[in-house]
């Protein structure tokens, strides 16, 4: 049903959320009238926007909490001062939609943007879909991650988990459709509020061009997120890593946590920290290509995070695509990934020590094995892991959607 509006909301800047971005170009180019609504909230991210959204076939609404005006810095100020009261109040058991942050500015815009459908992403979004659902406006959901069951202990403390299982179960049951990353998340959501299943539409990026690189000398592993800091499996890595015989390096991209770097490198001996590098967050464009560099890519996702355990995130697919080989803990979504490929990668109990290091030291003396491994991981991203191979199945549901539902507002 092609021209029919579609309105896609995420809590945070574009660049930031690749996810939704894949989602609002492939539904534009096949000719749907798409406005992707975000929010502008983090300064080292507007560059990295402008470039994104230069040339994008969509339209964009934003929540500026970044307005300089007086009006602007007071609503920013309102809005922090009451997701921070919010927060507070949920260990008491009163949980509002103010302590997911954008909740309230989200749901205001959306309400003024006319949609034929609406897709949400991330918490604040999914929250705002279950209060369109109750005025009949056509909702579907995007669950990347299981916010209720997502974080470590600590950091669960202030969190609304009974508003968001609320939401949770509210989509499934009454969402147009929901999808979500991995068979074992869409398996655990459904065993857990029933409903309907979630389609599984993978994190996988467009195939990036292939360039023969020539392997490093020595081998360099790779790791990168946004943010770099613990719980995050770097620590346990370090200390398998610091004993293995066979040169290698390891390079690490994000933006770190205060004084994490000096507690990574101290966990080294000295002689080993000079083969460690730090790298600043590039653009989504220039993320391939800087991946690509590298011969061995590194998703260290935590098991004992349920909603880590069960996703399987952005990182292991971009090394696929990179055509990097993989060192990858055992969680439920890295271990569905290696089912598909599995020559391209180790699976690694980063608590077993001295069999990781040996594992490690097996695979760099072993240059014919690692070069196999990428070829491997090449070969399962254009063969099962890539957006070309997604796409039609976003596609296909949206379509069946939008001709079974009645018209929405």
């Amino acid at each position: 049903m092609p021209s029919a509006r579609i309105l896609i909301i995420t809590s945070g800047q574009p660049c930031r959320n690749p996810r939704p971005v894949k989602e609002a170009t492939t539904l534009a180019q096949a000719g749907y009238d798409v406005t992707l609504l975000y929010a502008r909230n983090h300064p080292p991210s507007l560059a990295a926007d402008a470039a994104l959204l230069k040339n994008a076939p969509y339209r964009t609404h934003a929540i500026d909490l970044l307005d300089k005006t007086l009006g602007g810095r007071l609503r920013s100020w309102r809005l922090r001062s009451a997701t921070k009261i919010s927060r507070s109040l949920n260990q008491f058991g009163l949980h509002l939609p103010q302590s997911l942050g954008l909740a309230l500015p989200l749901l205001a815009a959306a309400q003024k943007l006319p949609a034929d459908l609406t897709i949400v992403h991330n918490e604040a979004p999914h929250w705002v879909g279950t209060k369109l659902l109750a005025i009949n406006r056509r909702v579907a959901a995007d669950i990347e991650d299981w916010h209720s069951e997502d974080l470590l202990p600590h950091d669960r403390l202030q969190r609304p988990l009974g508003l968001l299982r609320h939401i949770e179960k509210t989509l499934l049951h009454s969402a147009a459709y929901t999808s979500t990353t991995s068979q074992a998340l869409a398996d655990a959501l459904y065993k857990r509020y029933g409903g309907r299943r979630p389609v599984v539409i993978t994190n996988a990026f467009p195939l990036q061009p292939l360039t023969k690189l020539t392997p490093n000398d020595p081998p360099a592993f790779f790791w990168f997120s946004q943010t770099l800091g613990p719980g995050r499996g770097l620590e346990e890595f370090m200390v398998a890593w610091r004993e293995t015989r066979h040169p290698s390096r390891l390079v690490l991209l994000g933006t770190p946590s205060p004084g994490y770097v000096c507690h990574l490198l101290n966990l080294l001996p000295t002689k080993r920290r000079t083969t460690v590098s730090f790298l600043p967050l590039v653009s989504p464009d220039e993320l391939p290509a800087l991946i690509a560099r590298h011969d061995i890519g590194l998703a260290l996702e935590q098991s004992s995070i349920f909603s880590r355990d069960l996703t399987i995130t952005n990182k292991i697919l971009q090394y696929l695509n990179a055509g990097l080989g993989i060192v990858a803990t055992p969680t439920t979504g890295q271990s569905e990934v290696l089912k598909h490929a599995s020559n391209a990668g180790l699976l690694v109990n980063l608590h077993q020590t001295e069999e990781v290091t040996r594992q490690f030291d097996d695979l760099l003396r072993d240059r014919a094995r690692l070069q196999s491994m990428r070829d491997h991981a090449r070969a399962a991203a254009e063969q099962h892991y890539c957006w070309e191979r997604e796409a039609p199945k976003l596609l296909s549901i949206v379509e069946s959607t939008l001709e079974t539902l009645p018209q929405g507002l």
